[in-house]
């Protein structure tokens, strides 16, 4: 036996095909899991591609590399994720079939080798699962009222009514001609089918929803809500299902018992060992690896009991994962820790070897694909028709009615496994399974495609009311949304506040939104503390200093400032959607944005994030109304007087800006200066022209009627120089400063000096004076009037 070992190809010394389903196999006994390397030689008993573990290393990076390449060309498509690896295993399987590109496909996949890498690569599904079932509010359930009811119930029950439908028989017996199939063994596919294709996956659906990057917007919001609905009730029927399938009644009550020990009585003894975790884990601190590692074998060991009693092995994942408390510190460090490991790495794995096992070039397949196509493509209509009837009857605009019952009919991952589970237990046919695999992959396309045609979150914030500054009433309250995302940014915005000097005559109207990065969950939450006055969790005592501050500040300016507090807790590319949300649900006429970098006092950058950043220049872009980003180095002195600049060029931001400035005068603490930059050759009459010059009136004529703490400044520069030597002169004689986001490209004073800008959302002048080259300690607020034209 040995001296075949080198000539026979695969792990085994020889593999001899009985009949269909019955192989005779010969072994090593041990098996040989490692090589003795590529130098082994031709007499070594352990070369590479007959060990175990050199040969699973080999198709990892075979399905990982090709699984790249098609992710490279189909994400610029806007496929959804999930099409490049599905793509991967219609090529390495059996679908594919040529006598040359064979001989290495059996060489990589030699057999047995298909086992080791399918049962490891569920493990990632697993886990997969488990992060899913952590990152579930269970608790959206129970707030969700009657229209998230009616669009779930209405959805999932409908299309399984109809698959009853007798016609559907009728129509497979014609196309659907396979020698051991009966007639009630037909109906029973034609359910197990519509099943699937009427299930909705809340993974699925969270997937889609981050992928269009509308999560948390309030179409996605209403969407994720009915999916985990709908979700939980395919998981019961599945469940109930499996259970009924025992032929004997004594193992249906065995079995049944279990499954009610394992729903019930599981979270009941793990979710207080999680608190118990949560307790035990020091404020601030990461949670202990051992605990981690502790709670991978739960996962594991409830995977088991679940197939043991008959359910899927994914079902214990996702009750434990279910008990696990959300966000930090638990729940965002499984997250962290499993998501690359399990999301990354071995599910897309899972996913090819899933379809590898579809094999479109089986006899009939062209037969059974139109029957079963039909039978697929009817059921996602009555889906879609029963989701719009109910969004219809719930008052949802028909548009955003269809977009909802298109993103509900999304298939993905979870669907993908549940119909691999199926054909491994037998319950389908090999053509079915084909059918139902190609169906996934193309009803996945059509809705991320109809999606992102139909549904364009952005456009609700288009600028068709004036809300800015210059066109409230001089006596109108202002109303101003402030973010915070920091501890340090609370009394950057109220220095900011206490510049612009709220009075009882002139009120602030401050809504303050605290931003929080989703870790640990995948449903966003806004939080009106109004209405709910704690944030669970440990993010109650960063929270509530947010609240506490604010409240303070509001008593101290009792009748001048009125606050509200919000805390928005999602994913850091979609926070624009809750501030230009609640901007425009407030009608804010500006919005005042951290910048995203923080010094020291000697000049050294203390922090530096992008999320921020790309947050700020995604609401500059569609903001319903003006933005202002702060500049923060050092707060101002209580009951000090304030050295306030104004730096005017000209151009609707700068007089946005100096509406800002001019409510600073009333509080005569506040000594305002502007300075006018302009050139000896500014001798313009056009409009801009005109309007500058208008706006500047007022600020001259101020000194003359005893505005004492205001003073107006015209310098003459000629070239962006001479801009550069201005700034620098002045950085250091004032505490705040206002200016201008955007100028005319071609003024004099600044051509030239955009070559040089480093943060273009803080425009050439603001740029200049947030360099920690000019050595100043002023804060810096940069101003961009509503954008008219989005």
């Amino acid at each position: 036996m040995n001296s075949n070992i080198t000539r026979e190809p695969g792990l085994y010394v020889s593999v001899a095909q009985i009949d269909a389903t019955t192989f005779n196999v010969c072994s090593v006994a041990p098996p040989n899991i490692v090589s003795d390397g590529i130098w082994g030689g031709p007499d070594s008993r352990r070369n590479p591609m007959k060990s175990a573990l050199p040969v699973f290393e080999m198709q990892l990076l075979v399905i990982f590399t090709i699984t790249q390449i098609c992710n490279f060309f189909l994400k610029r498509l806007h496929f959804p994720a999930f099409i490049a690896p599905m793509l991967v295993g219609l090529i390495l399987g059996p679908s594919i079939q040529h006598a040359e590109f064979d001989k290495y496909k059996k060489l990589l996949f030699p057999y047995g080798s298909q086992d080791i890498l399918a049962t490891i690569s569920l493990i990632g599904y697993v886990l997969y699962i488990f992060t899913i079932g952590v990152q579930i509010d269970l608790s959206m359930v129970t707030r969700t009222g009657h229209k998230v009811w009616t669009i779930a119930i209405m959805g999932f029950v409908v299309p399984i009514l109809f698959s009853f439908v007798p016609q559907f028989v009728v129509l497979l017996e014609k196309y659907y001609r396979f020698e051991d199939v009966t007639k009630p063994h037909l109906i029973v596919d034609i359910y197990r089918v519509v099943r699937i294709h009427s299930s909705v996956a809340f993974a699925v659906t969270a997937t889609l929803l981050n992928e269009l990057k509308i999560l948390n917007s309030e179409l996605g919001r209403l969407a994720l809500s009915s999916a985990m609905v709908t979700s939980i009730l395919g998981l019961s029927l599945q469940c109930i299902g499996n259970v009924l399938e025992q032929q004997e009644s004594h193992m249906r009550i065995i079995f049944g018992m279990s499954l009610l020990a394992l729903v019930v009585f599981a979270p009941l003894i793990f979710r207080p060992l999680m608190f118990w975790i949560i307790r035990h884990t020091k404020e601030g601190r990461p949670v202990d690896d051992g605990y981690i590692y502790g709670i991978i074998l739960m996962v594991l060991g409830l995977g088991w009991f679940a197939g043991y009693i008959n359910q899927e092995f994914a079902l214990g994942a996702y009750v434990l994962g279910l008990a696990v408390p959300d966000g930090p510190p638990l729940g965002s460090a499984l997250v962290r820790k499993l998501e690359f490991f399990g999301t990354s790495l071995l599910l897309p794995i899972f996913m090819t070897c899933c379809v590898m096992k579809a094999d479109l070039s089986l006899p009939y397949t062209l037969n059974a694909s139109i029957g079963f196509g039909i039978i697929i493509c009817f059921t996602h209509i009555v889906k879609v028709i029963a989701y719009l009837i109910s969004c219809l009857i719930c008052k949802i605009p028909f548009k955003d009615a269809l977009t909802l019952a298109l993103i509900l009919n999304a298939k993905g991952e979870v669907d993908l496994a549940k119909l691999s589970f199926s054909y491994d237990d037998k319950s389908f046919a090999g053509q079915i399974y084909a059918v139902n695999v190609i169906s996934i992959m193309v009803v996945a396309c059509i809705v991320k495609w109809s999606v992102k045609i139909l549904y364009d979150p952005s456009r609700k914030y288009a600028g068709y009311q004036k809300r800015n500054i210059m066109s409230l009433k001089p006596d109108a309250e202002l109303r101003l949304l402030a973010c915070i995302h920091k501890q340090y940014n609370i009394s950057a915005i109220i220095d900011a506040l206490d510049v612009f000097s709220p009075t009882t005559e002139k009120p602030f109207i401050v809504d303050a939104l605290h931003l929080i990065e989703l870790v640990g969950r995948s449903s966003p939450i806004f939080i009106s503390h109004r209405l709910q006055k704690t944030v669970s969790g440990s993010r109650k005592s960063y929270s509530n200093d947010v609240i506490l501050a604010l409240d303070l500040y509001e008593h101290d300016n009792y009748g001048g400032v009125t606050t509200h507090t919000y805390t928005a807790i999602s994913p850091p590319t979609l926070m624009y959607e809750d501030v230009c949300q609640l901007a425009l649900d407030k009608v804010a006429s500006i919005i005042i944005l951290p910048f995203h970098r923080r010094w020291t006092i000697d000049g050294a950058i203390e922090s530096d994030d992008k999320n921020i950043r790309s947050l700020n220049c995604k609401v500059l872009e569609i903001a319903p109304c003006s933005i202002g980003i702060l500049v923060s180095r050092s707060s101002l002195k209580n009951n000090s007087p304030v050295k306030l600049a104004m730096i005017y060029l000209g151009g609707r931001d700068d007089r946005e800006a100096l509406c800002l400035a001019k409510r600073a005068i009333r509080n005569p603490g506040i000594n305002l200066v502007v300075y006018h930059l302009t050139s000896e050759d500014d001798h313009m009459s056009n409009l801009e022209y005109l309007l500058d010059n208008e706006a500047l009136e007022e600020v001259k004529k101020l000194p003359h009627y005893g505005s004492k703490n205001v003073c107006y400044k015209k310098l003459i520069v000629n070239n962006s120089p001479g801009t550069s030597t201005v700034l620098r002169d002045i950085a250091n004689e004032h505490d705040f400063f206002i200016v201008g986001r955007t100028h005319d490209s071609d003024l004099p004073l600044i051509e030239g000096l955009t070559k040089w800008i480093e943060f273009s959302e803080l425009g050439v002048i603001g740029d200049l004076l947030a360099s920690p080259d000019l050595g100043s300690r002023a804060g810096v607020l940069v101003v961009q009037q509503q954008v008219k034209d989005k």
